[in-house]
């Protein structure tokens, strides 16, 4: 195979609004290669999750793609009907959404979903079914999975559940598995045991994992390369290296500038003034001006273009293209 694993060009979701269409994502390109695992950041609204349930058709009803397309080995997801994202999903593409308590079934065994899912995609019988399902748990850290296949969501504590959704989104060997938010609502030690499990697996399988996160700290342990979002648009990419020591978009700066270890001893926090735009009213020119302190007139006035400082390092910020003239 030549060319990314998976290459999303222009994608855009709208919906339609007081007799309106709103854009909520605005033509977001990235590429993911094969084993590769790349973090989409940002804060909470920027547009990652509905991003990411593009990719797959697993959209709203009230939203819809408006453009673009989201090439999986060359094949336009896009385009495909309903049957056919039938058999990505889950198939060549696994999905760990960010709550697994609301997308577990709480009236069915665990191991039963699991097997349900190897059984529509596999032609597995039960029992051969059941003892993959098994062995999932197995891989993803359960302990006594013979026994807990036979419990129910609500018999399991958070991480858990976490795990087994992780197991749900791999039972049909999937290539690609997009994480949204996977530790969230973990304490800190459940954390890096799911992070670390992720990483196993992509070692293990070979798996190119979009991770959907706000969190920094995640994106250092765990990502290969960085994507950042904001206002439905896509600021900046770059390898993990390049856009945590170098930042080129003013955004993205300030994001790293709040982690808590950038304060120091009895600093107070920075912090982003202002809030995130709403997508039913966006600003013109570039969505981040209100909030930026480096802003200028062509900010307000003209949404910028991408631009690369770097060989693979793009930012979307007029300041970039005036640095480097």
């Amino acid at each position: 195979m030549t060319g990314p694993l998976l290459d999303v060009r222009g994608l855009s979701v709208a919906v339609a609004q007081a007799g309106r269409e709103v854009t909520l994502v605005d033509r977001v390109s990235f590429a993911l290669e094969a084993g590769e695992v790349l973090g989409l950041v940002g804060e909470s609204g920027s547009g990652k999750s509905v991003t990411c349930r593009a990719l797959i058709g697993l959209l709203p009803g009230s939203l819809r793609i408006a453009g673009g397309s989201v090439l999986l080995k060359g094949r336009d997801l896009v385009r495909l009907d309903e049957a056919a994202l039938r058999g990505v999903r889950g198939g060549e593409i696994g999905m760990i959404f960010q709550n697994p308590s609301s997308h577990l079934d709480p009236v069915m065994r665990i191991g039963d979903q699991i097997a349900e899912s190897i059984r529509f995609h596999r032609d597995a019988s039960r029992r051969e079914a059941r003892a993959a399902a098994v062995d999932l748990l197995r891989q993803v850290g359960i302990p006594d999975p013979e026994r807990r296949a036979g419990n129910y969501p609500h018999e399991f504590s958070g991480g858990m559940r976490q795990r087994a959704m992780i197991a749900t989104a791999l039972a049909c060997d999937p290539e690609i598995l997009i994480a949204d938010e996977p530790t969230t609502a973990l304490d800190v030690t459940v954390q890096a045991q799911i992070l670390r499990l992720l990483l196993d697996l992509r070692d293990r399988r070979g798996l190119a994992i979009i991770l959907i996160t706000h969190d920094l700290g995640v994106v250092a342990q765990a990502c290969d390369r960085i994507a950042v979002m904001y206002g439905g648009t896509l600021c900046e990419t770059g390898t993990k290296r390049a856009v945590l020591s170098a930042p080129r978009h003013p955004y993205t700066a300030r994001l790293i500038a709040c982690q808590p270890a950038s304060a120091g001893a009895g600093r107070l926090m920075p912090f982003i003034p202002g809030q995130p735009p709403s997508l039913a009213d966006l600003p013109s020119g570039c969505r981040f001006h209100p909030r930026c302190d480096r802003a200028f007139a062509r900010c307000s006035a003209e949404r910028p273009e991408p631009s690369w400082p770097a060989p693979g390092h793009m930012a979307a910020c007029h300041r970039v293209i005036e640095d480097a003239a």
